[in-house]
C-alpha cells in the first residue's frame, strides 16, 4: 500500500518541488570537481539562518513529518524517523511530534530525539553545524544512541539491529574493518546526501574537525576515501525521493538554504565522479583445516582470500549447508553431536556480493560424548575496533561471537590488542556448547589499585577475576553450564581502568563436572537410586539456592528452586532409568537411576 500511494503522489511532488527551487539559486554553479564543490559552498552559505539547536524540535513541525506533503508513508502526521520507518510495512512505533521528545530511554520506541548524521563531537558541537536541520534528522533515542559516533557503512555481521532493521556491526565496506552503522536501503542515499551537504557546506572547516574515520582533513574530497567511495555507491543506488525534496523544500522555508545534491542529483558525479562497480571476485580460500574437537566443537582455520578491493568476510558451510559468515580466517563451529564426522568448506566474498569459488573440503570428526577436549571458544580481540583512547560502546565479531565493550577504549595492549574497561562489561552473544572452564589476562595499564572483576554466565555470578600493576591469568573452574551461555565479566569498581586480553573457555563436559568436582562435606544417597528419591547430605544445604538435574549428553532434564529448604531430597519422579548429573550451587556430583 505504501508503494501505490507513494508512486500516486510522486509526480506532484516533484512538479512543486521543483518550482520551489529560487530563481537563478545555481546560476554560478558552473565549475566541475572541487571547483564545483566551493561554488555550492557559497552559494548555500549565503542566506543560511541558524535557528539554534532548541530551534530543531520547532523545524521538525515541519520538515519531517509522516503526511503527504512529506513522505506519504502512513499519512498519520507523526515524526518521520529514518531509524523506525518501515517503507514497506507497519512501522514498529510511531512518534506523536509534541509529546513523544526526549527525555530519557531504555528502549526502541521511548522517544525521539535529534541525531547529528555527521556527530557532533567531530566538530565540538560548535554553531552553526550543531543546529542545521539538513544533516539533523529526528530519530529513535535507543537507535541513535546504538548508532553513537560511528561512521556510515555497510555491516558484515551485526551486533545491533533496530526494529526497522537498521544496523550497527562489524563493516564490510572496502577499505575499511571498524565498526559502522547501516540504515535501511530507503534511506541510504539520503545519508549520503545529508553528508555530502555537511562537507561542501563546512569545507573550510574540515581540517579542524576530528575525521570519526569518516571526513576528510581538507576541503577536497573532504571525506576518507572509503566513506566516499560507499557514499558514492548509495547515492546511486537510492536516488532523490519525493520525500527528500519535500523535506528540502521545508528546511529552505525554515533556515534559508538548500541541499544541492538533492536539487541536482548529478552534481554528486560532476565533483566526486562515479563510483567504481565491483565485478571481480575473491580468491578461493586455501589450506583449510580442522583441528581442536570436543564432543560438540570443531575449530577451522584457512589461508586468506586476495580481491581487487578488499574481502568482505566468509562464509563457512557444514555438511554443504551454511553456517555462519566470519570476518577473520579462523572459525569455531559448535553445536555438532559427540563421535560424528563432518564436512567443511569455505567461500569469500566482497562487499559487492561477489564469491569465490570453494576452498579445499576439510573433514573433522568429534570427539566421544563427555571426553575431554580442547578450548572452546577464544577470543584475543585482534578484531576491536581501531585504537582510540576515549571510553564509549565498542562491538566487534569474531569467531561468529559478537562483543559489546561498553564505556572501553581500545588503544592498550597485553599480549596485543586489548580491551580496556573504565565503569562497563563485556558480553559476548549467545555462545552454544555450554561453558566448564574460562581463562583471562588482565592488567592496570594505568596507575590504578588492584581489585576484582565479576564474571557472569546468563546473568548469574560465576566467580571473580583479579587485577593488578602486572599481567595476570586467571583460570575459574568448574562453572559446568550446558547448552547456549552468555558470557560477561563486570568491571564494578568505579573508575578503575583494566585491560583484558587472551580470553577462553572450554566447553561443558558433563563427565568432567561428576567425580572430580565432588567435595568431601557433600555426598548423595542411595546411588544407584531405586525409589525415585535421591538424599544428599552436606553443610549449610538450606543455603543452596538451586539444583539441576543433566543428563550426560548436557540436556537438562530438572530444575529445583530452593531444593533443601524444607527435606533433605529430591524427586526423581518421571526420570528414566539411565546416568545423570546432579549439579548446585557449586557441587556436582554424578548419580544412577535404576
Amino acid at each position: 500500500m505504501k508503494r501505490i500511494l507513494y508512486s500516486l503522489i510522486l509526480s506532484i511532488v516533484f512538479i512543486n518541488a521543483f518550482a520551489q527551487i529560487p530563481a537563478g539559486y545555481y546560476n554560478n554553479a558552473t565549475g566541475t570537481g572541487a571547483t564545483l564543490k566551493s561554488q555550492l559552498k557559497t552559494i548555500i552559505t549565503n542566506g543560511h539562518i541558524d535557528n539554534g539547536y532548541s530551534g530543531l524540535w520547532a523545524g521538525y513541525q515541519t520538515t519531517d513529518r509522516d503526511n503527504i506533503t512529506i513522505s506519504g508513508y502512513e499519512n498519520d502526521n507523526t515524526i518521520l524517523d529514518i531509524y523506525s520507518e518501515n517503507p514497506n510495512g507497519t512501522d514498529p512505533y510511531s512518534y506523536n511530534y509534541s509529546t513523544g521528545q526526549c527525555g530519557s530511554y531504555n528502549s526502541e520506541g521511548d522517544c525521539y530525539n535529534r541525531e547529528h548524521v555527521v556527530p557532533q563531537s567531530l566538530f565540538n558541537s560548535n554553531a552553526p553545524m550543531v543546529s542545521d536541520i539538513h544533516f539533523i534528522r529526528p530519530t529513535d533515542g535507543k537507535v541513535n544512541g546504538m548508532r553513537s559516533n560511528f561512521p556510515f557503512g555497510k555491516v558484515g555481521i551485526a551486533s545491533f539491529t533496530s526494529q526497522n532493521g537498521s544496523k550497527l556491526g562489524t563493516s564490510v565496506s572496502p577499505g575499511y574493518s571498524g565498526t559502522v552503522f547501516e540504515p535501511v536501503d530507503a534511506f541510504k542515499g539520503d545519508i549520503a546526501r545529508m553528508i555530502f551537504y555537511f562537507v561542501t557546506r563546512y569545507e573550510t572547516q574540515l581540517s579542524g574537525f576530528s575525521t570519526g574515520n569518516m571526513l576528510g582533513g581538507s576541503a577536497f574530497p573532504g571525506l576518507q576515501t572509503w566513506e566516499l567511495n560507499q557514499l558514492l555507491a548509495w547515492h546511486t543506488a537510492d536516488p532523490v525521493s519525493a520525500t527528500e525534496i519535500a523535506r528540502n523544500n521545508a528546511s529552505y522555508t525554515y533556515q534559508g538554504n538548500r541541499n544541492p545534491y538533492i536539487d541536482h542529483p548529478e552534481y554528486v558525479a560532476s565533483i566526486w565522479g562515479t563510483p567504481v562497480v565491483d565485478t571481480q571476485a575473491p580468491t578461493a580460500p586455501t589450506n583449510l583445516a580442522t583441528s581442536n574437537p570436543t564432543s560438540n566443537t570443531i575449530s577451522l582455520s584457512w589461508t586468506a582470500s586476495t580481491d581487487n578491493i578488499g574481502v568482505a568476510g566468509y562464509d563457512v558451510y557444514k555438511d554443504g549447508v551454511f553456517y555462519a559468515t566470519v570476518t577473520g580466517t579462523t572459525a569455531t563451529v559448535s553445536g555438532l553431536n559427540p563421535s560424528t564426522t563432518y564436512i567443511f568448506y569455505v567461500i569469500a566474498k566482497d562487499a559487492a556480493g561477489n564469491t569465490s569459488t570453494a576452498s579445499n573440503t576439510a573433514s573433522g570428526t568429534t570427539l566421544a560424548s563427555g571426553q575431554p577436549g580442547g578450548s572452546c571458544g577464544t577470543e584475543d580481540f585482534t578484531n576491536i575496533p581501531a585504537s582510540a583512547s576515549s571510553y564509549t560502546i565498542r562491538t566487534w565479531t569474531n569467531n561468529s561471537i559478537n562483543w559489546t565493550a561498553t564505556d572501553a577504549r581500545t588503544d592498550q595492549t597485553i599480549n596485543g590488542k586489548a580491551i580496556t574497561i573504565k565503569n562497563g562489561d563485556l558480553t559476548s552473544s549467545t555462545i552454544s556448547g555450554g561453558i566448564g572452564s574460562l581463562t583471562i589476562t588482565t592488567k592496570l595499564p594505568f596507575t590504578d589499585t588492584a581489585g576484582n572483576l565479576t564474571l557472569q554466565i546468563n546473568g548469574n555470578n560465576a566467580g571473580t577475576i583479579p587485577f593488578g600493576t602486572t599481567a595476570t591469568t586467571t583460570t575459574i573452574s568448574n562453572i559446568n553450564i550446558p547448552n547456549n551461555v552468555v558470557i560477561k565479566i563486570i568491571n564494578s569498581e568505579s573508575g578503575k581502568r583494566i585491560s583484558i586480553d587472551d580470553l577462553s573457555w572450554t566447553c561443558y563436559s558433563a563427565l568432567g563436572t561428576s567425580e572430580a568436582t565432588k567435595d568431601k562435606s557433600f555426598s548423595i544417597y542411595p546411588n544407584p537410586v531405586r525409589n525415585h528419591e535421591l538424599f544428599v547430605k552436606g553443610e549449610n544445604l538450606n543455603k543452596i539456592l538451586r539444583a539441576e538435574i543433566y543428563d550426560l549428553s548436557g540436556k537438562l532434564i530438572q530444575t529445583v528452586a530452593n531444593p533443601f529448604k524444607n527435606s533433605n531430597k529430591i524427586n526423581l519422579s518421571g526420570i528414566k532409568k539411565g546416568i545423570y548429573i546432579l549439579k548446585t550451587d557449586n557441587i556436582s556430583s554424578k548419580f544412577i537411576v535404576e
